[in-house]
C-alpha cells in the first residue's frame, strides 16, 4: 500500500485510536463498565422518584451527586497534575464499587430510604469528581497527542453505546428482576475497568513541571493559565451554559415518561435508549471527522439547536416523536461535549492538562447541581412540558449574553482561537 493510501485510510477510519494497546484495555474495560452504570443511572431516578413522588426530590439525588465536583474539582486537578493517573483510577473505580454494592444490597433486602440513595449519591459524586477529570486526562497517555481527538470521540461513543443498550436493559430487568438487579450489576461492571488498567502501561508524557507544594497557588496557577487564553477560556464558558441546562434529563424525563406519556419501567427505559442512539451517532460522527480538527460550527451554533430541541420535545405526545427527539438532542449534545474536549486538550499545556480538565469537570458536570434543581423546581411547580422548555429558553438567554459580551467586550490577551 502507497503512502498515500495509508494516509487516506487513516484519515477516514474512525477507529483509529484502537491500533493502540493500552487504549483497546481500557476501551474495552469501558464498554462493560458504562453499561452497568447506565442501568444504574435509569434505575436510581426511577426509584427515588417511585419513593417520594416528588420532582424537587429527585433533583436533589442528583444535585447532591454533582456537588462535589462542584466544591471540590478544582483541588482535584492539582492532584491528578501530581501523582499517577493509572493509580488514582484503580482506587475510584474500586470505590465506586464498593458504594454501589451497598446500595444494591440495601435495595434487594428491602431495607433502601430516600435518605440511603442521598448518601450513595453524594459518596459516588466525591469518588467522581477525581475520577471524571483523570479519566478525561488519561487519555493521552494511552494514545498520544496524534489520535487524542480520536480517542476522545471513540470514549464518547463507547458511553453512548451503553447509553443504548444500558437503559433499554435496565428497563427490562426491573420490571423482571426489581431494581436491585440494575445495582448489582453496575457494581460488578467496574471489575472489567480495575482489570484492564492492570494490563495498560501509560506512555511517559513529557512536561515541565509547575507544581508547588501549596494547593492553593497550584489552583491559582491553573486559573491564571486558563484566562489568559482566549480559546481555553471561552470554551469553558460555553461548556459551562451547556453542561447546566442541556443535560437535566435524569430529572425531567423520569417525570414525562409518567405523566405525560403513561409509561412504566420498561417504556421510560427505552425513552432513554432513543437518547442513547443519537448520542452514538453524533460521538461516531466526530470520529469520522477527527483528522480534520474542532469544527467552528459545532461550537457556536449547535447548543442553539439543543436549545430548540429542548422547547420542543417538552410539547410532545406521541412516544415516538419523543424519542426522536431526544434521539437528535443526543446527538447534538455529544457533537458539542466531544468538540469542546478535544479543543481543550488539544491546546492545552501538558504540564496543566489535569487542573485544565477538571476546571472542564466543573463546568460540565459540577454545575448540574445548578441545572438539576432549577429543572426540578421549574417540573414540580409548573410540570414537565415548561421544565423542558424552560432549560431550553435559558440556554438561548445566556448565549446571546454571551456572544453579546465576547463581540464587544474581551480582555482576554492570548487568542488561539483555531476553530
Amino acid at each position: 500500500m502507497s503512502t498515500i493510501s495509508r494516509v487516506t485510510k487513516n484519515l477516514n477510519n474512525p477507529f483509529i485510536a484502537l491500533r493502540h494497546k493500552n487504549f483497546r484495555y481500557y476501551w474495552l474495560g469501558m464498554c462493560i463498565s458504562l453499561i452497568g452504570t447506565w442501568m444504574q443511572n435509569i434505575a436510581q431516578p426511577w426509584l427515588a422518584y417511585s419513593l417520594t413522588k416528588s420532582p424537587f426530590l429527585l433533583s436533589l439525588v442528583g444535585a447532591l451527586q454533582f456537588t462535589p465536583m462542584l466544591l471540590f474539582s478544582l483541588f482535584a486537578g492539582v492532584f491528578i497534575d501530581k501523582f499517577s493517573k493509572k493509580k488514582i483510577l484503580l482506587f475510584t473505580q474500586s470505590a465506586s464499587l464498593l458504594i454501589t454494592l451497598a446500595l444494591a444490597i440495601l435495595i434487594w433486602t428491602g431495607k433502601v430510604q430516600y435518605w440511603h440513595i442521598l448518601i450513595a449519591a453524594t459518596a459516588i459524586g466525591c469518588v467522581n469528581t477525581l475520577d471524571m477529570p483523570a479519566r478525561q486526562s488519561f487519555v493521552i497517555e494511552l494514545v498520544g497527542k496524534e489520535d487524542l481527538m480520536n480517542a476522545i470521540a471513540l470514549n464518547s461513543s463507547v458511553f453512548n453505546i451503553a447509553r443504548i443498550i444500558g437503559p433499554a436493559l435496565a428497563g427490562v430487568v426491573m420490571a423482571l428482576a426489581g431494581v436491585s438487579a440494575c445495582f448489582y450489576a453496575n457494581s460488578i461492571s467496574f471489575a472489567a475497568v480495575i482489570i484492564g488498567l492492570l494490563f495498560i502501561k501509560p506512555i511517559k508524557i513529557q512536561t515541565i513541571k509547575k507544581i508547588n507544594n501549596k494547593v492553593l497557588v497550584d489552583i491559582k496557577d491553573g486559573i491564571k493559565y486558563i484566562l489568559k487564553d482566549r480559546l481555553l477560556f471561552n470554551t469553558l464558558v460555553s461548556t459551562a451554559i451547556v453542561g447546566t441546562f442541556a443535560m437535566n434529563f435524569n430529572v425531567l424525563i423520569p417525570v414525562f415518561a409518567k405523566v405525560i406519556l403513561k409509561q412504566e419501567e420498561t417504556g421510560f427505559g427505552f425513552l432513554m435508549s432513543f437518547m442513547g442512539v443519537g448520542s452514538f451517532l453524533g460521538a461516531m460522527l466526530i470520529a469520522t471527522l477527527s483528522k480534520n480538527g474542532p469544527k467552528r460550527f459545532i461550537m457556536n451554533v449547535i447548543p442553539l439547536f439543543i436549545a430548540l430541541l429542548l422547547i420542543f420535545t417538552g410539547y410532545t405526545n406521541a412516544y415516538v416523536l419523543t424519542g426522536l427527539a431526544l434521539a437528535v438532542t443526543g446527538l447534538c449534545f455529544v457533537s458539542y461535549s466531544s468538540t469542546a474536549n478535544s479543543i481543550l486538550q488539544l491546546n492545552t499545556d501538558d504540564a496543566y492538562r489535569g487542573r485544565v480538565m477538571s476546571v472542564y469537570t466543573l463546568v460540565f458536570a459540577g454545575s448540574t447541581p445548578i441545572g438539576n434543581l432549577y429543572a426540578g423546581f421549574i417540573t414540580d411547580h409548573f410540570g414537565a412540558r415548561r421544565g423542558f422548555a424552560a432549560c431550553g429558553i435559558i440556554i438561548i438567554l445566556l448565549f446571546i449574553l454571551w456572544y453579546a459580551f465576547i463581540r464587544f467586550y474581551n480582555p482576554l490577551r492570548q487568542d488561539r482561537s483555531n476553530i
